[in-house]
């Protein structure tokens, strides 16, 4: 099973830091690389929703000999037309190599400077090249999350790529059905491998409380009145998104 780490360069989604394991302190955020430190592990996959933290991740696994796997989960949908009514989903990109990073920076940039922050998938296969990027498909917010729990309209298009399709099971009441949605997509298709994995937002389970804090302090608006006692996030109802869950799971 595979920790999916995610920062706090992805606004709202993580109290995870990229900090120096030896800047850590005992009552501070805890640092990704700290924790790779802390339990041996030689490589972290790192899945974040915009490429900011990217300089510093790459940096600091170089100083610390661990080997980094960097992906971005992007928006996508069938066309970029405006009035096509397909509904938007996730998938995540990953850099092989060198030239896999510099094409992680066109993909993000054309997704953010040319369109409204997501992209479609004609443009994603012209920029594409199977030697250099690896796409994977999030177990929750892809196009059969989308399609069978919103009621969405999304076809995915993997005409230029086989991707893998990540399964997780974080306690949600969900999970099991949407497991069942992947397994039904997959079965009998060499070319869609499955892979276990865990998003990881906190290390420890009582540190979901934190991460609800932090959530409600970056969705604040006008007319919201959100506290710990009544955070209004939808399915926050797990503290298995931790480093903790995946060392009991192994």
């Amino acid at each position: 099973m595979l920790c999916l780490f995610k920062s706090h360069y992805s606004i709202g989604k993580s109290i995870l830091t990229l900090n120096d394991p030896s800047k850590v302190k005992p009552d501070g955020p805890d640092s990704i690389f700290k924790i790779a430190i802390d339990n041996g592990l030689k490589e972290i996959v790192l899945v974040e929703d915009s490429l900011i933290g990217f300089f510093e991740a790459y940096k600091r696994s170089k100083e610390l000999d661990i080997k980094l796997i960097f992906g971005l989960r992007l928006s996508i949908r069938n066309s970029a037309d405006k009035e096509d009514d397909s509904s938007e989903h996730k998938i995540i990109i990953f850099a092989k190599n060198k030239s896999g990073c510099q094409l992680l920076n066109r993909i993000y940039s054309k997704a953010f400077c040319d369109f409204a922050g997501f992209l479609d998938y004609e443009t994603l296969c012209d920029l594409w090249d199977n030697s250099a990027l690896k796409m994977a498909i999030p177990f929750y917010d892809s196009f059969l999350h989308v399609n069978k729990f919103l009621f969405g309209n999304a076809i995915p298009n993997f005409y230029f790529t086989n991707p893998t399709f990540f399964i997780e099971s974080n306690g949600l009441v969900f999970d099991h059905l949407l497991k069942a949605e992947v397994e039904k997509f997959t079965e009998n298709q060499e070319n869609y491998p499955t892979q276990k994995v865990k998003s990881i937002y906190y290390k420890n389970k009582k540190d979901a409380e934190a991460l609800m804090t932090y959530k409600i302090i970056c969705n604040r608006g006008f007319g919201r009145n959100r506290s710990l006692s009544r955070p209004e996030l939808a399915h926050f109802n797990s503290d298995e998104f931790c480093f903790e869950s995946w060392k009991e799971n192994i």
